[in-house]
């Protein structure tokens, strides 16, 4: 086992492994809270929709969307979640990087359900509120924009070869 501090020749720090662990779990932390504060909302939000006098007015197919973002409001919650489960069941018993690259599987399946549940809400609040033509071009629409900022930009700057050039 290695104490010396090394240089990381990805990021230019000089930290041990242990640090290195420390530090990208509690990114992945900080990441995880910002989600599981909008999914809880939005949850929420979503739960109390049947209590309104108009939810009787939805016909089958706004129903059905609506159960659907039900159950991805709670996976999401549920998948966010997740990381601090298998953190409690296994602090202490030195697996610290098993727990950091679970954390980061988790965290990129909470994106992914983030991402279906915020163009699913579009997608049921445009058929509602306006039509469900405007609905289907709405969730396209906002669905190609999450894609694009959630995958195709990340990919983009992970595969910049110079990471500070501004480019990309």
């Amino acid at each position: 086992m290695v104490n010396q501090r090394e240089a990381n020749p990805h990021s230019g720090r000089r930290e041990t492994e242990e640090e290195r662990l420390d530090r990208k779990w509690n990114d992945l932390l900080q990441e995880l809270r910002v989600m599981q504060t909008g999914a809880q909302l939005t949850a929420g939000f979503l739960l109390t929709l049947p209590f309104q006098e108009t939810f009787e007015d939805l016909d089958d197919v706004q129903r059905a969307c609506y159960l659907v973002l039900v159950v991805l409001a709670v996976l999401t919650t549920a998948t966010v979640m997740a990381p601090v489960a298998v953190h409690r069941k296994l602090s202490g018993q030195h697996v610290k990087e098993k727990v950091v690259d679970n954390a980061h599987r988790l965290s990129a399946v909470a994106l992914t359900l983030v991402g279906l549940l915020i163009t699913g809400i579009s997608l049921f609040v445009f058929d509602v509120v306006v039509s469900r033509p405007a609905a289907v071009v709405a969730g396209c629409g906002i669905g190609s924009v999450v894609v694009l900022l959630l995958v195709v930009r990340p990919w983009w700057l992970a595969r910049d070869p110079d990471p500070g050039s501004g480019e990309g």
